[in-house]
């Protein structure tokens, strides 16, 4: 038997925030970055939503997550033009007010020799009980107001954001990853097998990943767990239930850490 590795579970979601991802002009690889660095923190990413420039939206989904949810990463909108609103929506869930962070002001009165017009201004705002988030790469920080984590859109400087997040994190037991690969068998010859097993241990994640190529098909098992004894073992199920079907071309690899 595994541990309940519900208690442990500590969970996030990420809301990805601008029209532009939802038109297809920008092609977003935050949430991959995101899911990974939590993951590495004992943090499962449960939810991801992309939401449009438009304040009630953004209100009302950021409401939603943060209830549901541990904690709660944005992405996108904190820049100094009209449609950068994330700033104004995070203030109105919380029912707070924003006001100029004195911090900001003077690290870019630093930057820019004093030439603060209101765009630039616009950057220095944050929720009022909230703390700053460092920016490393370049321009203003993000910043923190309750479970909610505000970071910038343009990946390289978010990434440089999260430097400043995990330890803020409360982690849990960081998921344990172990891959079957099966070769020359496709999902309908697996599924059962995987299934059985997956049924027997419903505080896993089993899942089938296939592929095909130039070298021929297969699929990639994954099986998903807190307890690493549990997992080891179910792995060790997992071959022998594939063996007893007759599935002959099984490459289990060494266990790791999960990506989230």
């Amino acid at each position: 038997m595994g541990v309940d590795a519900s208690k442990d579970r500590v969970t996030a979601a990420v809301m990805i925030i601008g029209d532009e991802i939802l038109s297809g002009r920008t092609q977003d690889t935050n949430l991959n970055a995101i899911a990974k660095y939590l993951g590495a923190h004992g943090v499962d990413l449960a939810e991801a939503r992309v939401v449009g420039d438009v304040k009630d939206e953004i209100v009302a989904a950021l409401n939603v997550l943060r209830e549901r949810y541990d904690y709660v990463v944005t992405t996108g909108g904190i820049g100094p033009t009209h449609d950068d609103i994330t700033a104004d929506c995070v203030a109105e869930a919380f029912g707070v007010a924003l006001y100029e962070h004195p911090e900001i002001i003077a690290m870019m009165a630093a930057r820019w020799q004093g030439e603060l017009n209101a765009a630039r201004r616009r950057m220095a705002r944050v929720p009022e009980g909230g703390s700053l988030v460092k920016n490393p790469v370049a321009g203003p920080p993000g910043f923190q107001i309750g479970n909610v984590f505000v970071l910038a859109g343009v990946p390289q400087v978010m990434r440089g954001m999260l430097e400043d997040v995990g330890w803020r994190l409360r982690g849990g037991a960081v998921v344990i990853a172990r891959n079957v690969r099966v070769d020359g068998s496709g999902e309908g010859v697996i599924a059962d097998p995987l299934a059985a097993v997956a049924q027997a241990h419903p505080a896993l994640s089993l899942g089938s990943y296939p592929f095909f190529g130039p070298e021929g098909y297969g699929s990639n098992l994954v099986v998903r767990g807190r307890d690493a004894a549990e997992v080891e073992a179910t792995v060790a199920e997992l071959i022998a239930a594939l063996a007893a079907a007759g599935i002959d071309r099984i490459t289990p690899d060494a266990p790791q850490a999960a990506a989230g």
